[in-house]
């Protein structure tokens, strides 16, 4: 699972040694406008809870709060808000960001609901390694194909967003059901084009939505234990994709 950076091991989530602890009010501020302009997915963790995904909904610096869109029936929302160690964790492009959550608040509307915070005094911002990444050429029409990881007799098509030897991004449209952060799906067939197939076990890290208006979401995937031959496989296409955009110019 995606967890926070306390716990989780550096290579699982490809960080480099730089870590960066923003302090500046008006960094964090920006940072968290960006999540919530952007409508980003973030987890929501208590020691030993399962994951809570929420959205920011406000930030107000002046008045010392953030808010977030949570579900508040759900079962572990309680528990959250009581414990001493939650941390938020998401993803802004290649930046994991990470932050406590203190005086932890459910304030319930008429209509709505949220769960309210301290404005955070410090962000943990993680770069992740340069590993190259490819965007497939559209004409090809990548895909990777597997069973929905929670509902066995449905069969997913999901087009490939990008693709490196050590992660993917996937994109699940917004009438399929939602996949869990933190999962692992196995045995995901990637069709890249007509002489590139290979199978690989995946892990879940998070779930992105690109906007408001989006008609899906970004999987960001890691890519679990390349053999030999797939790993050369993967690195021959990521080269040939590479050497075609360069031909086909900016």
């Amino acid at each position: 699972m995606d967890t926070p950076l306390s716990t989780a091991s550096p290579q699982a989530d490809e960080l480099t040694v730089s870590t960066f602890c923003l302090r500046s009010a008006s960094e964090i501020s920006t940072l968290l406008e960006q999540l919530r302009d952007h409508a980003v997915l973030i987890n929501l963790y208590a020691p030993d809870g399962p994951v809570i995904t929420a959205q920011v909904w406000t930030v107000d610096e002046a008045a010392d709060t953030v808010s977030f869109s949570v579900d508040p029936e759900h079962p572990s929302l309680q528990s959250l808000i009581e414990s001493d160690e939650a941390t938020a964790v998401a993803y802004l492009d290649s930046v994991k960001l990470q932050f406590d959550l203190q005086n932890l608040m459910l304030v319930r509307g008429a209509v709505d609901s949220a769960l309210h915070c301290t404005f955070p005094r410090e962000v943990l911002r993680f770069q992740r390694r340069n590993s190259f990444r490819v965007q497939p050429l559209s004409r090809t029409q990548p895909k990777a194909l597997m069973r929905h990881p929670m509902i066995a007799e449905m069969q997913l098509e999901l087009r490939v967003l990008d693709i490196s030897l050590t992660g993917c991004a996937l994109l699940l449209p917004h009438d399929v059901p939602a996949l869990p952060a933190g999962i692992q799906i196995n045995d995901v067939r990637f069709v890249l084009d007509m002489s590139t197939r290979l199978t690989v076990d995946l892990h879940l890290h998070h779930v992105t939505a690109f906007n408001h208006q989006a008609q899906g979401v970004r999987l960001g995937c890691e890519v679990l234990s390349l053999n030999a031959d797939t790993q050369r496989v993967l690195q021959r296409y990521i080269d040939q994709n590479q050497k075609q955009r360069r031909l086909l110019g900016p």
